[in-house]
């Protein structure tokens, strides 16, 4: 159950597949005792293994208590309440074994900042992008565009990226979310030395603010990469801790010291990942770091007037210390989006009180495993189900959706180098709930495998773009800013053929989460995996494909390997 705007809750049901012919909720006001309402829920979604039940309940009070009537597909009829099921129905009082929402208080409901609708966002690793300023480089810096090591430096920094926003504003791209930018000795600079200034090599921190500035000039929000979970060993309490031991005020802010000195060849702290020596963890729970790093997050909303926080290593941090992060940051700008860096279910932080927002892998994983072909259309449309119903409903508009990034192999790798594929899975990137997240040079078709791989300069030269793909990057997320409800609106499965290797849903601007003046439109995408032409048959319609110009009245012939996105042609 979850409250939404305008007198309305939200309810979902699972059931085991299958199971249930028909769903009804009963529901009031906790405290009356007479009549309930009553609303037939619809069977929203199946993955296979669960079905989702869902309907709206207009409630012009803010409470609620309410039971389900279930009828099996025996045609049996049970209720479901807070004891469990019942062959009677509950008594009409208060306090009859109902489900009870207490009170609908809005400062408690999730929401996410309008601004999100409709923007792309895009990821940038800045020392790999361009080069702006060729005075900041250092000594070692190797050829742009060489296979890059871990440990190889080529020059791009701040400057570069300011110089390149019109690629970004071509893109049509709403939101840049940088890798860090702090002061560090590595080229990812996930190994801070220095919360609190820009790496030089990067430029400065005003080279920080006239970025943040000349991308809002071009609507585009910015994202900072905040290292959080652990430090780097240069850091100024670490250093501290290093020279002076037990001794040390700051020996607190890290994790299990086992013993002093500080043994770096022995590695006896905690650190992230696996004795990654220069990564010592930070103890988040002591009071006096945990305040000197929400005021890093606060700190950079009020001097460079970003936009909030992409947080690394997000689930390994605690919750105290996020709820802390989050009043700080929201304080400062309250609409700033705050993503969670998190591979897997992530429910525990999207509770409204620490992110808006996590990085959403495990859809990544469903579409990569659908293109290249290794599940069927019809357990990718299960599986994606369950991804979808994974989170609050209010969740879905800022569910940072991706193909890739500095810490994968590239997607046109991941499929083989095909470039058909990766195109595919950027329709469905781009054609999704949520906030797509591009990863630079994606759009052009770049390939690279593992880290450091994944991490190549990125390709400037026009002749070495597969326009192709950088067309339909273009022409989707144009798309999406055109039409803004594609980040909340509905989605349902309109073919699934295993047979053929097609998959079509339509996305449409209705749903629980659709304002009341919300215009009507719909889109249609059509996928088609396999490696000859299928028609696929859609419902009448006078409708033109984004991707080539082509008008369709009802179905169409979807190439191999190839897509459709259908919108009213009107």
């Amino acid at each position: 159950m979850q409250p939404l705007t305008g007198d309305r809750f939200y309810v979902r049901l699972l059931c085991e597949a299958g199971d249930l012919a028909a769903v009804r909720c009963h529901f009031a006001d906790k405290y009356a005792a007479g009549l309930e309402g009553m609303l037939p829920l619809a069977r929203e979604a199946t993955d296979g293994v669960s079905d989702y039940w869902s309907a709206v309940l207009p409630m012009p009070t803010s409470r609620l208590r309410y039971f389900f009537e279930l009828t099996d597909t025996q045609g049996k009829t049970r209720f479901f309440s807070e004891h469990g099921f019942l062959e009677q129905r509950p008594a009409r009082k208060h306090h009859a074994g109902h489900f009870f929402y207490p009170y609908d208080l809005p400062i408690d409901r999730f929401a996410v900042p309008p601004w999100i609708a409709g923007r792309t966002f895009y990821l940038v690793f800045p020392d790999r992008f361009a080069n702006g300023d060729q005075m900041n480089d250092p000594a070692w810096k190797r050829p742009w565009g060489e296979a890059p090591t871990v440990k190889s430096f080529f020059g791009g920094d701040l400057p570069g990226i300011r110089q390149n926003l019109g690629w970004l504003t071509d893109l049509g791209v709403g939101g840049l979310y940088l890798t860090p930018v702090f002061a560090a000795p590595s080229n990812h600079k996930y190994d801070p030395a220095d919360y609190e200034r820009v790496d030089p090599g990067f430029g400065t921190n005003e080279d920080l603010a006239a970025l943040v500035r000349d991308a809002h000039g071009r609507d585009i929000r910015v994202l900072l990469d905040g290292v959080f979970n652990h430090s780097g060993d240069r850091w100024f309490a670490f250093k501290d801790v290093r020279e002076k031991g037990e001794a040390s005020k700051y020996r607190d802010w890290f994790f299990r010291i086992e013993s002093f000195p500080v043994d770096f060849d022995a590695v006896n702290y905690e650190t992230f990942a696996n004795r990654a020596r220069s990564h010592p963890k930070l103890n988040t729970a002591n009071p006096e770091l945990r305040e000197y790093l929400v005021g890093i997050g606060e700190k950079w909303i009020r001097e460079a007037d970003i936009d909030g926080w992409r947080l690394d290593v997000a689930n390994e941090v605690d919750h105290r210390f996020w709820r802390a992060f989050r009043d700080r940051v929201k304080a400062a700008k309250p609409d700033a989006f705050i993503v969670g860096e998190a591979w897997h279910d992530a429910i525990r932080w999207l509770d409204g009180a620490q992110f808006d927002s996590v990085m959403h892998y495990p859809w990544r994983d469903a579409v990569l495993d659908y293109v290249r072909r290794d599940i069927t259309p019809s357990r990718f449309a299960g599986r994606t189900a369950g991804i979808r119903n994974m989170y609050d409903l209010s969740a879905t508009p800022g569910l940072m959706h991706l193909l890739g990034s500095h810490d994968t192999a590239r997607v046109r790798t991941e499929l083989g180098g095909s470039a058909d594929r990766a195109r595919l899975a950027a329709v469905l990137l781009l054609t999704a709930t949520g906030a797509p997240l591009v990863y630079y040079g994606d759009e052009v078709g770049m390939e690279g495998g593992d880290d450091p791989d994944s991490r190549r300069c990125m390709e400037w030269d026009p002749k070495r773009h597969d326009q192709r793909i950088l067309a339909t990057y273009r022409a989707l997320i144009r798309a999406r800013r055109e039409r803004p409800w594609l980040s909340w609106g509905a989605f349902e499965d309109a073919v699934v053929d295993d047979d053929r290797q097609v998959y079509a849903y339509r996305r449409s601007s209705t749903g629980p989460l659709a304002p009341a003046d919300a215009p009507r439109d719909e889109m249609y995408v059509a996928i088609n995996t396999g490696d000859f032409p299928s028609d696929v048959c859609l419902p009448d319609g006078d409708r033109v494909d984004l991707l080539t110009g082509k008008h369709a009245s009802g179905g169409i012939t979807v190439g191999a390997r190839d897509a459709a996105v259908l919108v009213p042609s009107t």
